[in-house]
């Protein structure tokens, strides 16, 4: 980390360049011909922003997203969204377990990187999880995780 602050920002900028040639390499290993694709999604991460892919079933979408995760050391979740999708499905819900004791089970928005399929249906929902970094559940908050 102390390497990072000595840095200049041309260094910063070369170091970062690198890290993402390395990581369209790592990441072009499994997805083969989509480089441009393997690109964005890769910039985008690397921004700390959102990709929204749109495309015909068996393009290798989640295979991306996916591959994209494990290469960096991410956590990875999947949301199918569809319409009896409830917004504790996402966040996650409290139960009572067998102590006779609220615990909170997390729902999948709670990981590095998110993948949404079939997001018109219920966009709004996450909403609350991409703009913010913690969601309420019952009398208690929890932290979602970023990258």
């Amino acid at each position: 980390m102390s390497e990072l602050n000595n840095m200049n920002d041309k260094e910063a900028l070369d170091n970062l360049r690198e890290k993402h040639t390395k990581l369209i390499h790592e990441v072009s290993k499994v997805i083969i011909g989509q480089n441009q694709v393997i690109r964005e999604v890769t910039m985008a991460v690397l921004a700390g922003g959102h990709c929204l892919l749109v495309g015909v079933p068996g393009l290798a979408k989640t295979l991306l997203v996916n591959t994209v995760s494990q290469a960096l050391g991410l956590s990875f979740n999947r949301i199918q969204f569809t319409p009896d999708l409830m917004p504790s499905d996402i966040t996650g819900s409290e139960i009572l377990n067998d102590a006779r004791k609220f615990e909170f089970i997390k729902g999948p928005l709670f990981a590095n990187i998110v993948l949404g399929r079939d997001l018109p249906f219920k966009i709004l929902f996450i909403n609350k999880g991409i703009n913010f970094s913690r969601t309420n559940q019952c009398y208690s908050s929890h932290d979602i995780l970023t990258y």
